[in-house]
């Protein structure tokens, strides 16, 4: 098995991480050891700026973690700041159209010539890499997640999917459920999904999916979706702590 989380998504492995909404260090460590594949540090919808990610991108290296960021916004100047803290990839909210994915992708990828060149942060362990050697290292391990989660995404699937530097399709079904009008769950979001997987299996590439419980992981893994993210730190600890109050005192 490779630690190239890149690679380990591309290679169709079932891959589990969390989202992190604390600005800890320590959680991110003890995911780490605890031996998830990745956490998304929610940048979106948690009060953690760029200080912060600095520190928890330090502890996601020390702990061997892949950490990838979601950050609310249609720009993507936010990108490149913290993949160059030693990010591994990102995951783009709302991405609507090829348009979109591909300024995403351009934001990440040296390859592409538009993403700034400096191998003096942390990513380019501060000035140890040459320019060639960075360039290629980065574009080999950086990973770039769509989120799908409106409804106008899903008629352009099929160009979404064929912009050739998405890793993953990745389906937000809280959001799409609203966007579609339907309830979550329910059987008209369930075939949403399933479209997001027909889309992904035709381009070749992963599809991901958020679920609140690890017990929705196999059935949704026979179906065809590789990667999930699963609650976050803070409904974790949550549920690990009603758990232990409900036991001791009932």
């Amino acid at each position: 098995m490779t630690s190239n989380l890149r690679a380990r998504i591309g290679a169709g492995e079932l891959l589990v991480g969390t989202f992190i909404k604390s600005p800890s260090p320590h959680a991110v460590e003890i995911l780490g050891l605890a031996g998830l594949d990745f956490a998304v540090v929610d940048q979106e919808h948690a009060p953690i700026g760029i200080a912060e990610m600095d520190m928890l991108a330090l502890a996601g290296k020390a702990a061997g973690l892949p950490l990838l960021s979601r950050r609310w916004g249609q720009s993507t100047d936010w990108i490149a700041p913290l993949l160059d803290l030693g990010l591994t990839g990102v995951m783009v909210p709302h991405v609507m159209d090829r348009a979109h994915a591909a300024s995403v992708c351009d934001a990440v990828r040296f390859s592409r010539g538009k993403r700034g060149l400096s191998p003096s942060p942390r990513a380019g362990d501060y000035g140890g890499f040459g320019l060639s050697d960075y360039r290629s290292r980065s574009d080999a391990h950086n990973v770039v997640m769509a989120q799908i989660e409106d409804r106008s995404a899903l008629d352009h699937l099929d160009e979404i999917a064929a912009e050739p530097d998405i890793d993953l399709l990745f389906i937000g079904p809280a959001d799409l459920s609203q966007s579609m009008g339907v309830g979550f769950p329910s059987a008209e979001l369930d075939a949403a999904i399933e479209q997001v997987i027909a889309a992904g299996k035709k381009a070749g590439i992963a599809v991901g999916l958020f679920v609140g419980d690890a017990a929705q992981v196999p059935p949704w893994h026979r179906r065809g979706v590789t990667v999930f993210v699963c609650g976050s730190d803070q409904a974790l600890l949550r549920k690990s702590a009603a758990s232990m109050i409900g036991a001791a005192k009932h």
